[in-house]
This record gives C-alpha cells, sequence and structure tokens, in this order.
C-alpha cells in the first residue's frame, strides 16, 4: 500500500489523523484548501473567510467528484441535490495552517509543511462530543476526498467515490470498535 492511501490514525474514540505526501508548492495545496472552485473540485465548494473567526460554508455535491456513479440510499441526498455545512475557520495561516469547525459537532485541522518540491499534509479530525457516531463516516471521507485531491494534483484520474468510500467506513467501524470497545 502506498503511503497515501494508508488508513487514517484513530488517535481517540473521536479523532482520526491523516498524513499525506502532495506535490508542491504548498500555496498550490494551500489554494486547494481554501478556494472554493478548486476545494469544490476534492471536497465541498462554498465561500470562507480568509481569517480566524470567519465563516465558512461547505456545498457538498457528490455529482461533481462521481458523476457516473449511483450512491448508496444513505447518501442520494448529497449526491443529487446537495448538502450544505457552516462552521467557523478556527485558525489561518497561510500557507501552513488551516482549521474550521463543522456544525459546531467537530473540528478540521490542515497542516502544511514544504518538502522540497512536494508538500506533508497532516489533517486531523477531532469530533465534540469526543465518541462521535459518525467517526466512521467521517474518517471514510477524508481519506475518500484524499485520495481525489491527490489525484487532482497528480494529474490522475480520481478513483471511484462510492465504492471507496463504502469499502473504507466499514474498515474504520471495525477498526473504532475494536480499539475503542467498552
Amino acid at each position: 500500500m502506498r503511503t497515501n492511501e494508508q488508513l487514517g490514525e484513530l488517535r481517540g474514540a473521536g479523532e482520526v489523523r491523516f498524513v499525506r505526501t502532495l506535490p508542491g508548492p504548498i500555496e498550490q495545496v494551500w489554494a486547494f484548501l481554501t478556494e472554493p472552485e478548486k476545494r469544490s473540485r476534492w471536497f465541498a465548494g462554498g465561500p470562507m473567510e480568509p481569517r480566524a473567526g470567519g465563516r465558512v460554508s461547505l456545498h457538498f455535491l457528490h455529482r461533481n467528484l462521481a458523476p457516473d456513479e449511483t450512491p448508496p440510499d444513505e447518501y442520494r441526498e448529497v449526491q443529487v441535490s446537495g448538502v450544505e455545512m457552516r462552521g467557523t475557520v478556527t485558525r489561518w495561516e497561510p500557507p501552513r495552517v488551516l482549521a474550521y469547525t463543522f456544525s459546531d459537532a467537530s473540528e478540521v485541522t490542515f497542516e502544511l509543511t514544504p518538502r522540497g518540491d512536494e508538500v506533508l499534509l497532516v489533517l486531523t479530525h477531532r469530533s465534540r462530543p469526543a465518541d462521535l457516531p459518525e467517526m466512521g463516516n467521517f474518517s471514510a471521507g477524508w481519506h475518500t476526498h484524499l485520495e481525489h485531491l491527490q489525484a487532482l494534483l497528480v494529474g490522475a484520474p480520481r478513483p471511484p467515490f462510492w465504492s471507496l468510500f463504502l469499502e473504507l467506513k466499514e474498515q474504520y467501524e471495525r477498526r473504532r470498535a475494536a480499539a475503542f470497545a467498552a
């Protein structure tokens, strides 16, 4: 398994951390995290105020990511009509650190470090409360979205979205249950 395909590290019942190496320069990766049009090509579009305390509105419309795929019934809305999540930018330190909340249920932090022609990306997702049942969903989602970001940055075809997501969700839920069973 390539480094960029490794499962995220479960660092608690409500935290997952991904480490990926992406092609640089760092400003390019920062743009794909912060610019709505670029972000919509791998994750979610929507405006983001470029400052700590600023508002972020993420518009998830997965038919743009997987136009020829049929989503599982439970994810039909995000595929067909889209969903919106609002949050607040908690850290804005261009081009190295970006963090924002998701509907007050969790926070994601992106840390970027240049490494020659590449960029080390560390993504940490923390849920509130610490044992959010959707962590398997978040973990598989981030993993799948990061696969799409990697493909965009290297100019490769994007992997299938929904089949990869479902496979990963099952793996993350099994790992989480085994690691944090009462």
